[in-house]
């Protein structure tokens, strides 16, 4: 086992966030351009190349693997790529973000692969609401069915993902707590964040992770659980015992950057240290040039040690008005 993935603040990398395609069936509007430009094929790395540099991540300590996209479940076969990352040393646990469109065809693949976990993004209940959000047409009941299908294979947990925006959903809140009332899954309001595709975010447009917990208590109790360590969101539990959990992630009004354990990786092997700093330092040619594993820990540590401080820092400054990047090149 190497040294630990330390950033200049003395942040210690525990998580990867690894994009395997910027490619996406849904052109959610707080996500994607309207005409995005995709990345060519030659230069999205191989299963091989994601997996060398999984190896010498978890040999530092960084275990939990999340993969996202652009949508994930449209790179081909991503179960070849589950067994591998499975039989890494070091790495602790493999889970998945995904629109749900796919799932249902392929969740039972993937668990057998190895996947432990899945999180749906669900910004909607309502079926028409939903599909102008997302962009296409009979779509709704294909992602109801992916979580079902999810929830039946025993992947655990499942967590669903709903981005709270004013004026488009914030009037379903309740609805999506009755949701994991009823299904013992565990609800994650996101405040909306400056990734959109067709730069439309505007602080106004934010619900508060404080207006959310209050429009909830309105009608249950909640009870807010101890934060674990790197944690992106605060959790909580029903007062009444009820089944399922709600998570808030604050990360434009309570930014939780201090103890921050991230490090991403785009689907063409940009090093991205932060979330919300343009920084990203570009791995793939030293994939592609016979660099050493030596050589790989070094060019990551130093990367790494760039990190910014955070989103704090950004608002103070007033970057986040300019926007970061689309959501779809990076996937949260």
């Amino acid at each position: 086992m190497r040294e630990p993935l330390v950033d200049g603040y003395g942040r210690v990398a525990k998580k990867l966030r690894l994009s395997v395609t910027d490619r996406c069936n849904f052109r959610c509007s707080f996500c994607m351009p309207s005409q995005p430009i995709w990345l060519p094929h030659r230069e999205i790395l191989t299963y091989e190349e994601i997996a060398r540099v999984v190896t010498v991540l978890a040999s530092m300590g960084v275990g939990k693997i999340r993969l996202t996209g652009g949508e994930p479940l449209m790179r081909r076969d991503l179960d070849i790529l589950i067994r591998y990352l499975r039989g890494i040393p070091g790495v602790e646990s493999i889970s998945l973000t995904t629109n749900g469109y796919l799932l249902a065809d392929m969740a039972a693949r993937l668990k057998e692969a190895g996947l432990q976990s899945v999180t749906v993004s669900l910004h909607s209940l309502k079926a028409e609401r939903f599909e102008e959000i997302v962009g296409r047409r009979d779509v709704f009941n294909q992602v109801l069915e992916g979580i079902r299908r999810a929830l039946e294979v025993g992947l655990k947990p499942v967590k669903i993902n709903c981005v709270v925006t004013r004026g488009c959903n914030d009037d379903e809140i309740l609805d999506f707590v009755e949701l994991a009332r009823r299904t013992g899954m565990v609800v994650r309001f996101i405040e909306y964040m400056p990734f959109d595709g067709q730069k439309i975010w505007n602080p106004q447009l934010v619900v508060s992770g404080a207006e959310i917990v209050e429009t909830i208590e309105r009608r249950y109790r909640l009870v807010k659980m101890p934060r674990e360590h790197g944690s992106t969101s605060t959790a909580y539990r029903f007062m009444d015992g009820g089944r399922g959990m709600v998570n808030i992630i604050t990360s434009i009004t309570q930014p939780f950057c201090g103890d921050c354990d991230r490090i991403r990786m785009t689907a063409d092997g940009k090093i991205v240290p932060c979330l919300f700093s343009r920084d990203e330092y570009d791995i793939k040619p030293l994939l592609r040039g016979g660099a050493s594993d030596q050589e790989l820990e070094k060019f990551i540590r130093e990367a790494f040690r760039l990190k910014s401080p955070g989103v704090e820092t950004m608002l103070r400054k007033n970057i986040l008005a300019n926007h970061i990047r689309p959501m779809y090149t990076i996937g949260g």
